[in-house]
């Protein structure tokens, strides 16, 4: 079983950048992905981008395309989400999830493990 701990969300102004990670405890690889959704109060949950751990498919959303870059390192078992040009409407929860590489990427019930997330905030 897959445990997952996200980390580096914060307070942050209006214009800067963030870099999320999201470590993974437990088996990870073969026929498996990583994906980040996010969730502001009172909205749904948002899908982000997604990367499988033993290819370079990847998937981003469209809210946030071109200014969200996703990526891995294997030797840490950690997935990254770097997030620029940030902006108010930027703050939420953000989450960490793991699927079946063969599942569809854009449906939060298609994930099967999820972190605790992390606040980002962005004031103006």
């Amino acid at each position: 079983q897959v445990q997952l701990v996200e980390s580096g969300g914060g307070l942050v102004q209006a214009g800067e950048s963030l870099r999320l990670s999201c470590l993974a405890f437990g088996r990870t690889g073969s026929r498996q992905a990583a994906g980040w959704f996010r969730q502001a109060p009172g909205k749904e949950r948002e899908f982000l981008a997604s990367i499988n751990w033993d290819d370079d498919t990847i998937y981003y959303g469209d809210s946030v395309r071109g200014r969200v870059t996703i990526s891995r390192d294997n030797a840490k078992n950690t997935v990254y989400l770097q997030v620029n040009s940030l902006k108010p409407e930027d703050t939420a929860v953000y989450y960490c999830a793991g699927r079946s590489s063969s599942a569809w990427y854009r449906d939060a019930k298609f994930y099967h493990t999820w972190g605790q997330g992390t606040q980002v905030t962005v004031s103006s």
